[in-house]
């Protein structure tokens, strides 16, 4: 009997949740499994995954092949590292202590690899947010700018009617004054 660790789907569409499981390789993607070792969420940013290692490993070590997609979990997991090295350790080329120090190490760089990585995903989304506020703020004066403007002209026509008054009624003085002086210049000249 050929033994797969693959994923089985559950969820709901469009919102797909995965079981990692241990399964017969003629049983259905959904069907009858051996045990359940842990699930993977790809919804999630980043996706999660909660995986039993000590069972994956023995899993892996009794022969049980992982599919593509499972493989790439597990690797990103630490368990076929932690596989390599069990098997280091059952040859004797290497001591549990070396294996499990090895493994720690590996560990904890790959923490530290995704608090950097998390701290990056949170700047670059505060970025992107600052940017939509910018834009919609420059969207905002520019409706402002618009409703000024064509609030404005009704105003501006009142004042320019208002100087168009002033000019007249300036014009009606000068024009008074200025026949005023003419009648006065031409009046000695006929006399």
């Amino acid at each position: 009997m050929a033994v797969k660790i693959r994923l089985a789907r559950r969820g709901r569409k469009q919102k797909a949740i995965y079981d990692i499981v241990i399964a017969d390789a003629r049983a259905p993607r959904d069907g009858r499994f051996i045990e359940k070792i842990g699930s993977y969420n790809p919804g999630t940013n980043p996706s999660s995954v909660v995986l039993d290692t000590a069972k994956a490993v023995d899993w892996l070590l009794k022969g049980a092949q992982p599919t593509d997609t499972a493989r790439s979990i597990l690797h990103h997991e630490g368990v076929m590292l932690r596989k390599h090295l069990q098997v280091g350790v059952i040859k004797g080329a290497i001591g549990q202590d070396v294996a499990d120090a090895r493994f720690e190490e590996w560990k904890s760089s790959k923490t530290d690899r995704n608090v950097s990585a998390a701290d990056t995903l949170t700047q670059k989304l505060d970025t992107a947010k600052q940017a939509k506020l910018d834009a919609e703020r420059k969207v905002n004066e520019s409706r402002a700018e618009a409703i000024a403007k064509k609030n404005a002209p009704v105003v501006v026509e009142e004042e320019v009617a208002a100087e168009e008054v002033s000019d007249e009624v300036a014009t009606d003085e000068t024009a008074a004054d200025a026949p005023v002086a003419e009648d006065t210049n031409e009046a000695p000249a006929a006399e």
